[in-house]
């Protein structure tokens, strides 16, 4: 069976009436090691690390209203290219990513090439 990949887009949830508070140099060690941990438990799975994006523009041949669509703002806060044989084994390499915490979630695409 050959590998298909996947996109994996990062979302958050904005965060209203909180305050974010830096980590401290210990939590970033933590959090260091656990994305380290993930990345070598997974190399063979990922394609590109992606990274986080940025403002962007929408291009439509429609006018956009104000409607009850979320801004992408909003929802799309970086993305990944992993490797895997079906979207199963692709959403556990998204799933175990420490890059995932309360209020986010992933969301897997299959890239299918012409």
């Amino acid at each position: 069976m050959s590998r298909k990949n996947y996109l994996c887009i990062m979302r958050s949830q904005p965060q209203k009436n909180t305050q974010k508070q830096a980590p401290s140099p210990a939590q970033m060690e933590e959090m260091m090691a656990k994305f380290n941990q993930w990345k070598e438990t997974f190399k063979d799975n990922i394609i590109d690390m992606g990274g986080k994006l940025g403002e962007g523009k929408v291009v439509t041949t429609e006018q956009i209203s104000d409607g009850p669509f979320v801004e992408a703002k909003e929802i799309a806060g970086g993305f990944m290219i992993v490797a895997a044989e079906n979207i199963e084994e692709a959403t556990e390499v998204a799933r175990q990513s420490p890059g995932v915490f309360p209020g986010s979630s992933v969301e897997v695409r299959e890239i299918i090439s012409s």
